[in-house]
């Protein structure tokens, strides 16, 4: 699958945000080593701090369904369907990728693809723990 193709499906998911109180429609596209495509979109609610993003959306589906070994994420966002802009993750997106995707996961936005370790070059995981 190219980017491009990701991207659109990040695109396509978006479609289906509750996005009702932001009106900020995201959809990603998560893409496992085994090729298979997981989509998700956000979901808000009246309370905000319950809101789920696309990007978490589509990994917990995956991992839902056993798969922990991902190549690439396309986030698309826009309030107006005009998906030009680049939609990055937030932080707390950037911190759960992190737990399953590594630093060198290729995010794709709508002007190029950069790596995990890009957006989060000192990242906290399950070592700090130990």
């Amino acid at each position: 699958m190219t980017d491009r193709e990701l991207y659109e499906e990040a695109v396509k998911a978006a479609k289906y945000s509750y996005s009702k109180y932001s009106h900020f429609s995201v959809g990603a596209a998560l893409l496992s080593t085994d090729g298979r495509v997981f989509t998700g979109c956000n979901i808000e609610n009246a309370s905000y701090s319950l809101t789920v993003c696309a990007e978490r959306t589509a990994l917990f589906k995956a991992v839902s369904e056993g798969v922990t070994e991902f190549k690439a994420i396309a986030i698309a966002g826009s309030s107006n369907e005009d998906f030009s802009r680049p939609c990055p993750p937030c932080g707390a997106c950037l911190q759960v990728l992190s737990e399953f995707c590594g630093e060198h996961l290729v995010v794709i936005l709508s002007n190029g693809w950069f790596r995990l370790s890009d957006f989060l070059p000192m990242r906290f995981g399950g070592a700090h723990l130990r």
